[in-house]
């Protein structure tokens, strides 16, 4: 009986160590709080970006400039931006139909946050 109960109270303990360690973990995030730019290579030219970090979390990322056709990229930089920030990472699915805009988001946004990195 008393095996049994310190064997309860021991994966108790371990339950609450890897809770509270997953715990501070996940809201530490990757990256270290700033504002960040970046470039990359879209179909009309370069995508300039600005990514701003909190609680190491990307948090925004805005357009500064590119030159994507008006009107038929501005769907594809909604979706890959709202991606990124749900997944916390550059490295999202493209957009069918605008994978090269796509991609140059993302590598703009990867060239913000090479240096926020921890």
């Amino acid at each position: 009986m008393l095996k049994k109960r310190i064997a309860i109270i021991l994966v108790l303990i371990l339950a609450v160590a890897l809770g509270v360690g997953c715990q501070s973990s996940a809201n530490a995030g990757k990256y270290v709080d700033g504002t960040y730019t970046g470039v990359g290579e879209g179909k009309g030219g370069p995508i300039k970006v600005e990514v701003v970090v909190e609680k190491g979390n990307i948090k925004e990322v805005k357009t500064i400039e590119h030159s994507e056709t008006p009107g038929l990229s501005d769907p594809v930089f909604e979706k890959i931006i709202k991606s990124i920030i749900e997944k916390q990472t550059p490295e999202v699915d493209v957009v069918s139909g605008g994978t090269v805009t796509s991609k140059g988001i993302m590598a703009a946004v990867t060239d913000a946050v090479k240096d926020a990195a921890k």
